[in-house]
């Protein structure tokens, strides 16, 4: 039996971890502000010391800044994948599948010239129900639009 067919969202839709991306965005902050603090409260510390304890604390927050970078951007014409530190632009046309198995940590597009492109912004981490809601919607999209199909992403 298969999975209920999701209605297409409408376009443009950007899908993202949002709880993931509140949780790093949160303790990054909090990082920062308590290593600033401290820093700043530490009467040994001379301005120099002080000021690389504020970079690191910068730092840590801009480690977890780009860990809450990804999503899947999809409108008209295709679909952004931003992940990391990588953007790729793909035309509808290009999207085979839409892959979330059991297990996965994210989203798998399998592409027309024979690739596997990770998606990191539909991921089952903190919120399994949303990211197999996101991937379904996805890869209506995919099949709607393009070449589409493939497998239906996994409840477990």
């Amino acid at each position: 039996m298969s999975a209920p067919r999701p209605e297409l969202p409408t376009l443009p839709v950007t899908f993202r971890p949002t709880l993931t991306r509140v949780v790093l965005l949160s303790v990054g902050l909090a990082m920062f502000l308590v290593i600033t603090a401290v820093a700043l409260m530490l009467e040994r510390l001379n301005p120099g010391e002080r000021a690389s304890f504020v970079f690191v604390a910068a730092l840590f927050f801009g480690v977890l800044a780009l860990l809450s970078r990804p999503k899947v951007a999809a409108d008209d014409t295709g679909v952004t994948v931003v992940n990391l530190t990588r953007t790729r632009r793909l035309a509808w046309e290009e999207i085979l599948r839409v892959n979330l198995r059991s297990g996965d940590p994210w989203v798998f597009l399998d592409l027309s010239d024979g690739t596997s492109l990770p998606a990191l912004g539909i991921q089952p981490g903190l919120a399994k129900e949303q990211a197999i809601r996101d991937a379904r919607a996805l890869r209506s999209l995919a099949e709607a639009r393009g070449a589409g199909g493939g497998d239906t992403p996994a409840g477990g």
